[in-house]
């Protein structure tokens, strides 16, 4: 499987959806695993995701906090499910080099919303703790 290493879990939806995902493949995100309501996905920090305090950008943090989010959210059996808001606490500073791990857990689904927690780890230490609200388009 090209990008994904051997995803695990039973959530076939998420792992054809970050097949295509060109944007978090091309920051070396991978899938990790991915069951009903939930995912994880790793990515090591490079050179060109630091700015100008020498620590990583915030935008890189939330967007593989997002990446492990719809994949927990888009699953088997549901329609095309998007963000309708997000929020995130930046809890230690990233470095070059980390490896970042974010795994997501989605924590009720209700109608056509739900709401998917993420936590951002580098190895035990928490990094940053994610909230995405969602909103199932079509199929819900």
């Amino acid at each position: 499987m090209s990008g994904i290493g051997e995803a695990l879990g039973g959530n076939e939806t998420a792992r054809r959806m970050f097949e295509a995902d060109q944007a978090s493949k091309n920051l070396g995100m991978r899938l990790v695993e991915a069951g009903p309501g939930t995912a994880t996905v790793e990515m090591a920090v490079g050179p060109l995701m630091v700015n100008g305090h020498g620590i990583a950008h915030g935008g890189f943090v939330f967007t593989l906090a997002d990446t492990a989010f719809a994949c927990a959210c888009n699953r088997d059996g549901r329609g095309v499910t998007v963000a309708s808001g997000a929020d995130i606490t930046f809890v230690a500073p990233v470095h070059e080099g980390d490896v970042l791990v974010a795994t997501a857990v989605e924590r009720v689904a209700y109608g056509r919303n739900g709401v998917v927690d993420v936590t951002v780890r580098r190895g035990e230490d928490v990094i940053a703790e994610f909230r995405g609200r969602s909103r199932t388009l079509n199929g819900g």
